[in-house]
């Protein structure tokens, strides 16, 4: 179940959302506002009405494991998703259709993901204790996995302005990459 909360009154707003069939790992709203999107362990990615509640197609299906992260780019275009089955998916926002082949690189599940402000690039963390950067229309690998995290990567974000890639992990670090040149920019902050 997903519940919207207003944000003046700290009150819930409508029903709860209920459609999975299981624990939800995570949700994220359009840009504009009016779509949520939210990835559980039943596999399934589902789109729904903000104002309304109703769910806005078919649940998205191809995952084989729990989705663990989702995100959608800067335009609504596309929604992305991470997944226990080690792979992220690409899909496009009005027709839940998949774009293109599952993203696959890591060893482990994937934990988050994240998309470049100007929807260039898709950023994925793992258990595999990798970052992975992706080119967003070709689904390619751009460079070699970011390593230096000595645990599971269970987040990742992208700075407002696409010049950064932040990192947090099971081993107590944070670290800021620099998304141009793909080295580490800052020193690791605990």
């Amino acid at each position: 179940m997903i519940v919207v909360w207003d944000m003046e009154t700290g009150e819930p707003f409508g029903a709860p959302l209920r459609g999975h069939t299981s624990r939800v790992n995570s949700v994220a709203i359009s840009p504009d506002g009016t779509r949520i999107v939210s990835g559980s362990d039943d596999r399934t990615i589902r789109v729904w009405d903000a104002d309304t509640g109703k769910p806005l197609g078919a649940p998205l299906q191809g995952h084989t494991s729990r989705v663990s992260s989702i995100a959608i780019s800067s335009d609504g275009s596309r929604i992305v998703s991470g997944s226990n089955d080690t792979t992220i998916r690409v899909w496009d926002a009005d027709t839940g259709k998949p774009l293109g082949a599952p993203l696959q690189g890591h060893t482990d599940r994937v934990r988050s993901v994240a998309i470049s402000p100007d929807g260039t690039r898709i950023v994925s963390g793992s258990d595999d204790r990798t970052i992975c950067v992706w080119d967003a229309d070709t689904g390619k690998p751009l460079g070699a996995p970011l390593q230096g995290h000595t645990g599971p990567v269970w987040s990742v974000a992208i700075s407002p302005d696409g010049t950064r890639i932040i990192s947090g992990s099971s081993d107590k670090t944070t670290r800021v990459w620099d998304a141009d040149t793909v080295t580490v920019a800052l020193h690791d902050t605990h």
